[in-house]
């Protein structure tokens, strides 16, 4: 994990000093680089700076670069230059300064003494990006709340599902105005989290039956959310002793030999991937695990082969799926993402979050919805005998109720979603929840683990949760996971109770500790529970991370929306994933009415502009026609007047601690041994004369952005930026490249 970075704060005469930099320096040529005429303060200036980059990159944000969204709307009128590090600075100092006080709204004035009068333009765009999109501003402060306007000036939405994609979503709406309604189809809200109270014998408490762990907190907005309202976040303890089947606990020297095993086995993984190349696409991790360990001779016993199973049920765990499903080629996508922090539990379970986040916000709860209709001209969302018209819908069912095609779209859902809703997996987990009269356990541990002699029911109570630090009371949880969590759904409850309690007594009966009966019990069945059908996705065999983006898109010509877990690249299968993908899509709705209202026609093709972005293009630059540097090429061979497309890659490194951590932390998900970067691309149309002159420019990459930009006046998109111009550029030469080879091999579906 990385350190906690520094925050800046105000001094005692209530001056802040995060204003530092821009009062004590011009901004000048070159990254970060200024002047200043007070020498004096110069290093001052330069930490400030490096903090403030530290705090941008907790929020998602590479220190000194541009993310895609950004690129997305047109931040700067040109990437890369002084004008992009102008605006990085002062994006940089607007989340430092909201992040020194979360509580309040920050206003635009507050920076008009501070930014230089040739930078408010840049002001303007950073202030409004970071807002709109939800990255400032937010949460469920005093101050936040207020700026809910009491009449919506704006027209209507409708938000179909109350978990936390669809309350951070809507809370966002009607901040910006919109008339908002959420469908719920259970009797509360919070989806897949859900904390549950237990009670009994004088003795109250409450424990997360969904999402528990709130991840990366240094960065996480549910994280925010707890700080503004002042809730106590309890770190997760690393260590976690394991135990054998008889009870018994598992040589240390043992335990740490299977551990280490087991990490260098995942480094062998990852190396085997990258010489597999696309090959490894169609191979599953757990193939490749067991396969590596069957020829590594290193196994010399048999609690070996168990410990290795406990660290297999432990992967399962991390994925919500069978290893034997997971692709070995992106299981481990989202790694660059990573905001850093600690793990934490919340004190009082998440439910208090979502308490927090339905306050006001206009839910209708019970109403289960069967069918949607979208045009051009709105959406009708259908649920029992009554219909809801809205100018716009955003859905945030979980993927397993997409899956299940229990809502009907009319029309039909473009192919290559409903393509990639299939591809992507959606595994299950389940837990165990007792109440107990004390706590037996100990104080000392938040989590412990148990071997099995089955291998097949690895994940069966494999490892043990203590929420008696946070949940009021006694309470213990036993995890489920793999193809144990799947049999589990039908396991009578009194059985699944006694196998618990035989464990515990297994392990602490023999130390003289009695192990009582459990006050309550509660058992999770995620997997039938008709409003999830499952736990939280996963990139299976023949997925990658873009599919989550192709869920994410809208349809319907800018009317109808998608949100949750399963539409975030970035932070799947995690609770602020959901949160975020809310953010995301609002600003997205928000973007769309403007349009409207200002009659500017959307440019949405779902058959060709967005997957061809997402899929053909990606697959024509697998084999691109000139490659240098950075800089990539793809043409029409048989025209020599053809248009061409250039793809420039930007990697941004994201930054590893060198601190160790136990493998047993679950919520790690194991993605730390695959050290990797950050990579976007940048787009734009050449003659391919212009390209082959580029060709020859020597210098580098950076004399050639120049002589891109400078000379020919081009100007760098993002993908979503390639407009139909494009798509036949594209089509032309997939069309022609199809005359000699498979079709497959260009990722078949945008064109025929």
């Amino acid at each position: 994990m990385r350190p906690q970075f520094p925050t800046i704060s105000a001094n005692a005469s209530g001056e802040d000093k995060g204003a530092v930099w821009i009062q004590t320096a011009q901004i000048q040529i070159g990254t970060f680089g200024f002047r200043t005429a007070k020498m004096s303060r110069l290093s001052r200036s330069r930490r400030l700076i490096q903090a403030e980059a530290s705090i941008a990159l907790t929020a998602g944000f590479p220190g000194d670069s541009l993310i895609g969204e950004e690129v997305d709307a047109e931040v700067v009128k040109v990437v890369g230059g002084i004008e992009q590090d102008n605006y990085i600075l002062i994006r940089n100092h607007i989340i430092s300064r909201w992040r020194d006080n979360l509580s309040k709204w920050l206003t635009k004035d507050m920076f008009v003494d501070c930014i230089p009068k040739h930078c408010r333009a840049l002001l303007d765009s950073a202030y409004d990006f970071l807002v709109l999109h939800g990255y400032i501003n937010f949460g469920v402060a005093p101050a936040i709340k207020e700026r809910i306007p009491l009449k919506p000036s704006k027209r209507s939405v409708i938000v179909i599902g109350a978990g936390l994609a669809g309350l951070a979503a809507a809370r966002q709406l009607m901040t910006f105005g919109f008339k908002v309604t959420v469908l719920e189809g259970r009797k509360r809200a919070g989806g897949r989290v859900y904390s549950k109270k237990l009670e009994g014998k004088n003795m109250m408490a409450a424990a997360d039956l969904g999402g528990s762990v709130l991840t990366s907190t240094l960065g996480n907005p549910l994280g925010i959310l707890a700080r503004q309202l002042s809730y106590t976040l309890h770190k997760v303890r690393v260590r976690c002793p394991l135990y054998r089947v008889d009870g018994k606990p598992v040589d240390p020297i043992l335990d740490d030999k299977m551990e280490n095993a087991y990490n260098q086995l995942l480094d062998k993984v990852s190396i085997l991937r990258n010489l597999m190349g696309d090959v490894s696409q169609v191979v599953s991790l757990g193939a490749a695990l067991e396969s590596f360990w069957q020829v590594s001779g290193d196994v010399a016993s048999e609690e070996e082969m168990k410990l290795f199973h406990w660290h297999l049920a432990n992967l399962e765990y991390a994925n919500a799926g069978l290893i034997s499903k997971i692709s070995l080629a992106f299981w481990d996508q989202d790694d660059q993402y990573d905001m850093g922090g600690e793990h934490c539990f919340l004190t009082g379970g998440n439910g208090r979050l979502v308490e927090a986040l339905v306050d006001n916000v206009p839910i209708l709860y019970e109403k289960t919805v069967q069918a949607i209709n979208y045009s051009s001209d709105g959406v009708q969302v259908f649920s029992g005998n009554q219909v809801y018209e809205c100018d716009m819908a955003l859905c945030t069912v979980p993927l397993g109720v997409l899956k299940s095609g229990s809502i009907k779209f009319v029309p039909e859902l473009p192919q290559r979603k409903l393509d990639a809703i299939k591809r992507l997996g959606f595994g299950l987990l389940n837990k165990v929840v007792m109440l107990f009269p004390e706590v037996f356990w100990g104080p000392d541990l938040d989590t412990f683990g148990h071997l099995t002699d089955d291998p097949s029911c690895r994940g069966e109570f494999f490892l043990f949760y203590s929420y008696a630090t946070v949940a009021g009371g006694p309470v213990l949880i036993a995890l489920v996971a793999g193809e144990a969590a799947l049999k589990f759904e039908t396991m009578p409850l009194p059985d699944a109770v006694e196998k618990v309690l035989q464990i515990l007594k297994d392990i602490y009966e023999p130390q003289g500790i009695k192990v009582p009966d459990p006050i309550q019990t509660v058992c999770t069945r995620w997997g039938t529970d008709p409003f999830c059908l499952g736990s939280y996705s996963n990139v299976a065999v023949g997925a990658s991370g873009d599919d989550y983006d192709i869920i994410a898109e809208s349809v319907g010509e800018g009317r109808l929306f998608f949100a949750g877990e399963a539409t975030s690249k970035l932070y799947p299968a995690t609770m602020h994933g959901a949160f975020l993908s809310g953010f995301r899509e609002a600003a997205n709705m928000a973007n769309c009415a403007k349009a409207r209202a200002e009659n500017v026609k959307m440019q949405e093709n779902p058959s060709n502009n967005a997957y061809v972005c997402v899929s053909v293009l990606a697959g024509l630059f697998r084999d691109p026609d000139l490659e240098f540097g950075s800089y990539s090429i793809i043409f029409g061979r048989k025209n020599f007047d053809s248009t061409a497309i250039l793809r420039v890659s930007f990697s941004v490194s994201r930054k590893k601690t060198d601190q160790q951590h136990s493998n047993r932390l679950p919520f790690e998900h194991l993605h730390r041994h695959f050290n990797r970067q950050q990579e976007f691309h940048l787009y734009t149309l050449l003659s391919k004369q212009q390209a082959l002159d580029l060709r020859e420019v020597r210098g580098g990459d950076a004399m050639r952005l120049n002589y891109l930009c400078v000379t020919l006046g081009v100007k760098l998109i993002g993908r979503k930026g390639l407009g139909p111009a494009a798509v036949s550029v594209i089509a032309s030469i997939k069309a022609e490249r199809s005359e000699g080879r498979p079709s497959s091999s260009l990722n078949p579906g945008g064109f025929s």
